[in-house]
């Protein structure tokens, strides 16, 4: 207790007489110490880095030892935004047609099917557990039901490279089903928070999710198209080409905010669609971008979850506690029936079909990127999503990462 005064001390120190600019810079040193610290002690120990940046949040924040000020945290929507654009970017840069062809049907399946089984059961369940109203109760299904990129990715591409699971595709299968998972559960997250802060539940309001969703197809393809002619005929370091698909990407969610009031956009989806087109018009292109944007990740994904530490309240935390819990659990459950029903009339034998369950298993990177969205709107519920969220990314993260990493060899073919 003397040591944590103690610095808080040091930091005050450091703070005084100092511009919000200063602050702020004294803000994102801490988060870099303390992120990067953390992520160390943790992967050393065999869990996910992530775990660590998400505690190193919530040891650094207002709520426990106060060490960085208000200026960070009024900026940490934006930063979360910039983060969920590089993670839709990732997954649609990383998927080609090819390979979607290739694994086919029940890569199609996974991408919906486990999500819309697991939020149909959490939205039942939260309700009883939570009383909470079904728009509500459809915002914390949503944010719960994504599977998380940054635990699956490594570890698909890792069997990939030492061949497992390679005679039927297993490893591609997941890859393509999760990243597309993802889009297609932020997707719902955005149609049910626009009902909550902007109108009232109607078939006309569910139709325009496929509607806003094909319309994104639509703007991806013609900007995939539009941005791998332009980079084919400019030179320029991939760095730079990958900054200005960045703001591209950030003009398309603009000008899903200008045509809210006129038509359903999904710019999320368009982004996602960019990456994919870029790949089949020029997969060396799209390789490139990918290996420019892996690298930016890194500095996004550690101001991802140290954000969210320090966005966290542990007495909402503490008071969700034993119900959140077996309310992610439950998720969980229907989660990995959704698996089997995706994989029904596959080639796969029981123990590829037991590893895929546990592949869809675990939660980081989408809830920490739209978790915390809710309480920064102002919603009553805000903090209850965000608690339940933190809880989901602390029990489900290394749960489904010691899964994978311990069945592998056990459960699937070395080819």
């Amino acid at each position: 207790m003397l040591m944590t005064s103690a610095f808080a001390g040091v930091v005050s120190f450091f703070n005084t007489n100092l511009s919000k600019g200063e602050i702020m810079l004294t803000d994102i040193a801490i988060i870099f110490i303390f992120g990067i610290f953390m992520a160390y002690i943790f992967e050393k120990i065999g869990l996910a880095p992530i775990i660590g940046m998400l505690i190193a949040g919530i040891i650094i924040s207002p709520n426990q030892l106060n060490l960085v000020s208000d200026e960070i945290i009024n900026i940490s929507a934006d930063l979360r935004q910039i983060a969920l654009v590089a993670i839709l970017t990732r997954a649609g840069l990383s998927l080609s047609f090819d390979k979607l062809k290739k694994v086919g049907r029940p890569a199609i399946f996974l991408s919906f099917i486990p999500a819309s089984v697991e939020m149909l059961a959490l939205i039942f369940f939260s309700k009883k557990f939570f009383k909470i109203d079904t728009i509500d109760a459809g915002i914390m299904a949503a944010v719960l039901a994504a599977v998380s990129p940054a635990i699956v990715v490594p570890r698909m591409i890792k069997l990939i490279d030492e061949g497992y699971g390679a005679d039927k595709n297993l490893p591609q299968m997941i890859l393509a089903g999760a990243s597309v998972d993802d889009v297609f559960v932020i997707v719902f997250f955005s149609s049910f928070l626009a009902l909550k802060t902007g109108g009232s539940l109607s078939a006309m309001s569910f139709f325009n999710i496929p509607m806003s969703i094909a319309r994104g197809v639509i703007l991806g393809i013609i900007v995939g198209k539009i941005v791998a002619v332009i980079f084919e005929k400019i030179k320029m370091n991939d760095i730079y080409k990958a900054m200005v698909f960045v703001g591209t990407s950030f003009l398309m969610l603009r000008l899903e905010k200008l045509l809210e009031n006129y038509l359903a956009l999904s710019a999320l989806i368009a982004i996602m669609v960019a990456g994919i087109t870029i790949n089949r018009e020029n997969t060396k292109l799209a390789n490139d971008l990918l290996a420019s944007y892996n690298r930016l990740w890194k500095v996004f994904e550690l101001f991802l979850f140290v954000l969210v530490g320090i966005s966290v309240d542990l007495a909402y935390v503490k008071e969700a506690g034993f119900l959140a819990v077996i309310l992610i659990l439950f998720g969980l459950i229907f989660r990995m029936v959704g698996v089997n029903i995706s994989l029904i009339k596959t080639n796969l034998n029981k123990n590829e079909r037991i590893f895929t369950s546990f592949a869809y298993l675990p939660k980081a990177t989408v809830q920490a990127a739209i978790g915390p969205v809710a309480l920064q709107m102002g919603l009553a519920s805000g903090n209850l999503i965000l608690s339940v969220s933190v809880i989901a990314i602390l029990l489900t993260a290394p749960l489904g990462a010691i899964l994978t990493d311990k069945t592998y060899k056990k459960l699937l073919k070395k080819s």
